[in-house]
């Protein structure tokens, strides 16, 4: 499968002007997927440049990009600082995540991603893992079910959403995306792919443990990162967002400053985009995909 059936890199050279890429530099694309972002990367890489691409799903050994210069690294990219001092490398010059789903994993029905096709309700992106989105409509109390709808989701009826799943599961099992279909339909409220993909997004984030995996990312990004390397990341939703801007304005998720004993502020980041970059009309045009996609691009600074 080439990398443009795999999906189409989002805003790419926004990405690439993002990270300001030093020839000979150490560079790390935490999402790889089909290899897009990587493969420009290395374009302007040099003879003595690397890059490290991470990606926990297996489909994407398939599209490893022929490369010496290029080290795959198929675990989660919360695992990032850990996993470059296996290789060696304990200071990078940048690194490049694009948070959202691919294309690819959309449009495999049997991955269970997407509510356009009848399949097991599995979601994981990792396909060892241990919990499907399966487990949790059926072990979750209808209080965690809530939570994760609303949280996640910003599913307006989650309470009336989770109270109907702990109910229908008392007669049946809820085991594929055709069983799940049939309660959520009668409660759709506005328009029915939009509601369904704010259930589908929530339970995919739950399911992958999204948000922890993202937090841990993001404090081993400020670790790893050289001073003046750059962090390019493209989020897809309000709370990834949110964590994102929080990070690298703040070094914190909860918005909250860190001071030192003397109440001098602590920030880890310079921020190089005061506003989320979006992806131009063109592109959207020919992608989709980018429509939700926003972009904050940040430089390390001395401790």
């Amino acid at each position: 499968m080439s990398e443009q059936h795999y999906h189409e890199p989002v805003m790419l050279k926004e990405c690439l002007d993002g990270l300001d890429i030093k020839p000979n530099g150490i560079y790390v694309d935490v999402t790889y997927g089909g290899g897009g972002h990587s493969k420009a990367i290395l374009e302007q890489l040099g003879e003595h440049g690397r890059l490290f691409g991470f990606d926990q799903d297996i489909d994407a050994t398939t599209q490893l990009i022929d490369d010496e210069r290029l080290t795959f690294v198929q675990h989660n990219f919360r695992f990032l600082k850990r996993f470059l001092r296996l290789h060696g490398v304990t200071q990078v010059d940048g690194i490049l995540a694009d948070l959202g789903v691919s294309s690819h994993q959309l449009n495999e029905a049997e991955r269970g991603f997407s509510y356009r096709f009848d399949a097991l309700l599995d979601m994981r992106m990792n396909q060892v893992g241990d919990v499907t989105a399966a487990d949790i409509l059926r072990d979750y109390d209808a209080t965690q079910l809530q939570r994760i709808f609303s949280e996640y989701g910003e599913v307006r009826n989650s309470k009336t959403l989770a109270e109907a799943i702990v109910a229908e599961r008392e007669s049946r099992e809820i085991k594929t995306i055709s069983d799940f279909l049939i309660i959520l339909d009668p409660l759709v409220r506005g328009k029915r792919a939009r509601y369904l993909a704010q259930v589908f997004q929530a339970l995919r984030i739950e399911v992958n443990d999204e948000m922890a995996a993202l937090r841990e990312f993001l404090n081993d990004a400020k670790e790893v990162l050289k001073p003046e390397g750059r962090l390019v990341v493209m989020s897809y939703h309000s709370l990834e967002d949110r964590y994102v801007k929080n990070f690298i304005k703040k070094g914190t998720f909860d918005g909250e400053f860190i001071k030192d004993d003397f109440g001098k502020i602590y920030r880890p980041f310079k921020v190089l985009t005061k506003k989320a970059v979006e992806a131009s009309d063109e592109e959207l045009k020919r992608n989709s995909r980018a429509r939700s996609a926003k972009l904050r691009i940040a430089k390390r600074v001395e401790d």
